[in-house]
C-alpha cells in the first residue's frame, strides 16, 4: 500500500452492558398509543405484533450474542474523506488474484447487515456447491450516518459522493478495476460507481432501478413505461411518507425514534414487512433475531437520524445528474417480491443492461430473504468480466 494511503484498522464492537440495560428499561417503559379496533397493518405498524416484539426485545434477545455472529466478519475502520468508515473486507478462498473485487452497497433501513448472509457464498462459493472459480473479494462498507462508519457534521453525502468514497477505499485496498453491486439507495450509489469511474468499474449489477426520472418528451416513453411511471406515482402516494419525512423534516421524525426503541422498531419493521416478500407475514422473510439485530444496530449506533438525512441530500440531486445513462455493462435481479418494479424498457433505456432476469422469490432485501439465490445471480452476471478487472 503506498504511504499516502490511509491504512485500515481492525474493527470489533463490544456494547458497553449499561447501554444494553438503558435499551431495555425504554422498551419496558414504553408508553403505548391507542389504535381503532381491528386496524391491524392497515395504518402502520400492527400494535399486537410490535408488543410482542418489544417484550422479546427486552427479555429475550441476545444481542451480545448477536454482537459475536457479526464479529466473525473479518471487519475494518479507514478514514476517508474525513470520516471513519466501518467496512467487511472478506478475501476469497480462490489463489491471490483470481478472484473479482466487489464492493456491496446497502440501502435504508439497514446497513451491512443486508449482505451479512452472503459473504461466505461470494468469496467460498466451492464450499456451498458453486464454482470455486466465481470467487469474490467481498467489501461490504457502511455509507456514512449508518452502522459503524461516522456521521457527518454538516451536510450529509448524497449517493455520488458515497460513491467516491467507495473508490477511494478501493484504491485504499489496492483494487484498480473492481465490480459493484447494491440496492435500495446502493443501486443509486453502484449506479454512480459506474457513471464516475467507468474506467475502474467492469459491471454493476443492480436489484431496482431507482425512481424514475425522465427530463425528455413524455412521448418517448413505451406503453409499459409509462404504465410504470403511474404505478411508482400511485405507490409514493400510498406509502411513500417515510421518504417524504426523509426528504424534508428528518429530524423532527429523529428525535422520537432515537428517543424510544419501540418507535424505531415500528419505523424500521413495517417497512421490512411491506417490501419484503413475505405474504404480509415479516417472519416469513426474518427471523426475530434478525429482524432485531437490525434495528439494534441503528439503536446502538443512533444513527436513524443521520441515515434519514441522506433522503434529502439525494433529493437535491440535479435532474440532469439523475438522467445520465450508465455505458458501463449492466445488469438487473428484479426480484417477485419487490416494489416499484421496472419494465425491462426503462432499464434498457437508462443503462447498458447486458443481462436482466426476474427472480420468482425474493423481494427488496433479497441479498438477506434469498442468500443462495441472490449469490448466483452475481455469479452468473459478473463471469465473463472478470478478466477484465485483472
Amino acid at each position: 500500500m503506498p504511504d499516502d494511503l490511509p491504512r485500515p484498522e481492525p474493527f470489533t464492537q463490544r456494547t458497553d452492558p449499561a447501554a444494553l440495560e438503558d435499551l431495555r428499561a425504554r422498551l419496558r417503559a414504553t408508553r403505548w398509543p391507542d389504535r381503532p379496533e381491528d386496524a391491524g397493518w392497515s395504518l402502520g405498524t400492527d400494535l399486537d405484533y410490535l408488543r410482542d416484539l418489544v417484550a422479546y426485545w427486552a427479555d429475550g434477545f441476545d444481542w451480545p450474542a448477536r454482537e459475536a455472529e457479526l464479529a466473525r466478519l473479518p471487519r475494518y475502520r479507514v478514514r476517508l474523506g474525513g470520516l471513519g468508515i466501518h467496512f467487511v473486507h472478506a478475501k476469497a478462498a480462490a489463489p491471490a488474484g483470481t478472484a473479482l473485487p466487489l464492493v456491496l452497497s446497502h440501502g435504508w433501513p439497514d446497513s451491512f447487515w443486508r449482505y451479512t448472509k452472503v459473504v461466505d457464498l461470494l468469496t467460498d462459493p466451492g464450499a456451498h456447491g458453486a464454482d470455486p472459480a466465481d470467487a469474490f473479494d467481498v467489501i461490504v462498507p457502511d455509507a456514512p450516518g449508518f452502522g459503524y462508519s461516522d456521521r457527518p457534521a454538516g451536510e450529509p453525502l448524497n449517493s455520488p459522493q458515497v460513491a467516491g468514497l467507495w473508490a477511494q477505499l478501493m484504491d485504499v485496498l489496492g483494487h484498480p478495476r473492481f465490480g459493484a453491486a447494491g440496492g435500495d439507495i446502493g443501486s443509486h450509489v453502484s449506479r454512480y460507481l459506474a457513471l464516475d469511474h467507468p474506467d475502474r468499474v467492469v459491471a454493476v449489477h443492480r436489484t431496482d432501478a431507482g425512481i424514475p426520472v425522465h427530463t425528455g418528451d413524455p412521448a418517448e416513453l413505451t406503453a409499459s413505461e409509462r404504465a410504470w411511471f403511474d404505478e411508482v406515482a400511485a405507490w409514493s402516494a400510498a406509502e411513500g411518507a417515510y421518504a417524504a419525512i426523509h426528504r424534508t423534516k428528518p429530524q423532527t421524525a429523529a428525535v422520537g425514534l432515537n428517543d424510544s426503541p419501540a418507535g424505531l422498531a415500528a419505523w424500521i419493521v413495517e417497512k421490512m414487512r411491506a417490501w419484503s416478500d413475505c405474504g404480509g407475514d415479516v417472519e416469513r422473510a426474518f427471523t426475530r433475531d434478525e429482524i432485531l439485530t437490525n434495528v439494534t444496530l441503528y439503536w446502538l449506533t443512533g444513527t436513524i437520524g443521520s441515515s434519514m438525512r441522506m433522503y434529502r441530500a439525494n433529493s437535491l440531486i440535479p435532474p440532469a445528474q439523475l438522467a445520465r445513462r450508465v455505458e458501463v455493462p449492466s445488469g438487473f435481479s428484479i426480484f417477485a417480491g419487490d416494489v416499484v418494479r421496472p419494465p425491462r424498457a426503462w432499464m434498457e433505456r437508462t443503462a447498458n443492461a447486458v443481462r436482466i432476469t426476474e427472480p420468482e422469490r425474493g423481494g427488496h432485501f433479497a441479498a438477506f430473504e434469498q442468500p443462495e439465490l441472490y449469490a448466483e445471480e452475481l455469479r452468473a452476471f459478473f463471469r465473463p468480466y472478470r478478466e477484465a478487472a485483472r
